[in-house]
């Protein structure tokens, strides 16, 4: 309908260019927005007051002359001028569940687009290093970002999902260490544990695997224990895949699962690091101070010039970061969006600003970031900190352990990504109206319970059959819901664009809101049966738009509850 409003202007407009009321050299889009108030209509929009200079009069008096103009439709039941030239449209109610017919028609498809071409995007996310298990806010960016690469999808990119693993550096060495001292049978208590070490009831499992000569397979290898106490090597090998293991059963119990898994020590194995080095040198953005190497950051925007490797002879954890970036802009991807927690938002300008000075063509603001805020944990008010099995922190296993897999995805992805999250067990494992995953699901099964009633009356109703005039859904709440349905399309588009997965799970809340007010005011299952199927036909609409935003979300939607 929103498009039909856009059309009908568009024709007004250029009615108006040809009359040279408006210059015919200038380009006039509407915007068209759905109302707040339903007292001013379904649709409207303010292109009046955007080419009132252009026109040369008041805004009101081009509003006017552009609702003269505007050509008859029936899916338009009147035209309203409001303040100062707004153009308020009121829908037909015909027109209103027109988008019943194509929701149904399009079924699983409805409000997929292929905007994006097939271009191809990567999304990185997750990316924790391998050191244990994956906490809440690994949980929170698993569920954002691949959230994102299924509205990415829905939009038509061909989205490859990339997790980066940094296995080299000084907190591998602390696994190692920390396994390698429960390996010679020293605890966390022992005045000997190392002071960076580990703690959590995982370094024991990794150790007794490691002692028992067990294999362990990671995405692209295989490791066997040696069972050396002695081989600090062999130790870390064995723990990096070991917890790679663990970290990628965890995701698949989140149901998550990666396209790519990139290894920060290939970068060394490759030669990609020095190569990296060796440009940033050639291009004249290093220097030397202090027995150390420094990048000219500062020519590309950041507060200071930052060191790249140290006195010692490391890298400092950009440099890498700089070489991987490289790497996936020679793969092709000209859009990459890394979804991360927001205490990597300092290696945003250094990671751009060590692109820039590759002088490799690459643009300005490459690559998009997503980043995420805290997730604090509560139970019956207080806040939730320790995991037994991670020693210091809440883990994504635990949640799903706590509340299920759905309420985990739900909950982690409710809130801008820029916003603090509180995660409420509590509320999480409750079936009530206040728990928003249950409340959206219990919609989506109490219209299949509509459709099993129908059922033992002898009525079979395909999920996808619209059966009925929907000329006889008359009342406003009716109609509210089918304007709510025709929302989805823009709303799937605009949470692509914008990065905000949240949107969706706001819109859905709503959406089986209204459904529910208007289940408990108004029967289905009634004498009239033109009505009857009519109304039906309005549920199994609500019924697939939420199935498709649950799917968006990566969250079930049951027959039954």
């Amino acid at each position: 309908m929103k498009e039909t409003v856009s059309e009908l202007l568009q024709s007004a407009l250029a009615t108006l260019q040809s009359e040279g009321t408006l210059p015919a050299d200038q380009t006039f889009t509407p915007q068209v927005g759905n109302t707040k108030d339903k007292s001013h209509g379904d649709y409207a929009c303010n292109i009046a007051l955007v080419a009132s200079k252009a026109a040369g009069c008041p805004p009101r008096k081009l509003a006017e002359a552009l609702v003269e103009r505007l050509p008859d439709s029936s899916a338009v039941e009147k035209v309203e001028i409001a303040g100062p030239g707004f153009i308020n449209f009121f829908m037909s109610t015909a027109s209103a569940f027109e988008v019943v017919n194509t929701i149904l028609d399009n079924a699983g498809q409805y409000g997929r687009n292929n905007n994006g071409k097939g271009e191809k995007v990567q999304v990185e996310f997750v990316s924790a290093n391998p050191t244990g298990p994956l906490h809440v806010g690994h949980g929170r960016g698993a569920a954002i970002g691949d959230c994102l690469s299924r509205l990415l999808e829905a939009n038509g990119y061909d989205v490859t999902r990339e997790f980066y693993y940094n296995d080299a550096g000084a907190q591998i060495n602390n696994l190692a260490l920390s396994v390698q001292s429960r390996v010679k049978g020293l605890t966390p208590d022992d005045e000997n544990w190392p002071a960076d070490g580990y703690r959590g009831d995982y370094i024991t499992d990794v150790a007794n695997a490691y002692l028992a000569g067990e294999t362990v397979t990671a995405d692209d290898r295989e490791v066997t224990g040696k069972a050396d106490p002695e081989d600090q090597q062999a130790i870390q090998e064995f723990a990096v895949a070991y917890l790679r293991r663990e970290q990628d059963l965890d995701l698949k119990a989140f149901g998550v699962e990666f396209d790519v898994y990139f290894l920060e020590s290939s970068l060394y194995e490759d030669g990609k690091v020095e190569e990296t080095v060796e440009r940033l040198q050639e291009n004249g953005y290093t220097y030397e101070h202090d027995g150390a190497m420094w990048l000219k950051t500062t020519e590309f925007g950041d507060d200071k010039d930052r060191v790249m490797r140290k006195k010692d002879g490391g890298y400092t954890y950009f440099l890498p970061d700089v070489a991987y970036h490289l790497d996936k802009w020679q793969r092709g991807f000209t859009t990459v969006i890394n979804e991360q927690g927001a205490d990597h938002h300092s290696t945003v300008t250094r990671v751009r600003a060590g692109l820039q000075a590759l002088s490799a063509s690459i643009p300005k603001g490459w690559p998009d970031y997503v980043l995420h805020q805290m997730v604090m944990v509560t139970r019956s008010g207080q806040e939730v900190k320790i995991s037994k099995r991670a020693g210091s922190y809440v883990t994504v296993r635990d949640l799903i352990d706590e509340v299920g897999r759905d309420a985990t995805r739900f909950f982690l992805a409710a809130r801008r990504v820029d916003s603090q999250l509180t995660f409420d067990i509590d509320l999480a494992r409750s079936q009530t109206n206040e728990n928003p995953v249950y409340y959206i699901q219990y919609a989506h099964a109490r219209i299949c319970s509509v459709l099993r009633k129908l059922k033992e009356e002898g009525v079979e109703r395909g999920l996808n059959e619209c059966v009925g005039d929907l000329s006889l859904l008359t009342l406003d709440e009716e109609k509210d819901l089918a304007n709510q349905l025709a929302k989805y399309p823009e709303l799937i588009e605009s949470s692509a664009k914008l990065r905000e997965p949240h949107h969706l799970t706001h819109y859905l809340r709503d959406l089986a809101g209204q459904f529910h007010t208007y289940y408990n005011a108004h029967k289905v299952l009634i004498e009239d049966t033109a009505i009857r199927d009519a109304r039906v036909s309005l549920y199994l609409a609500v019924r697939q738009v939420i199935a498709n935003g649950l799917d968006l979300l990566g969250v079930s939607a049951p027959d039954e509850m």
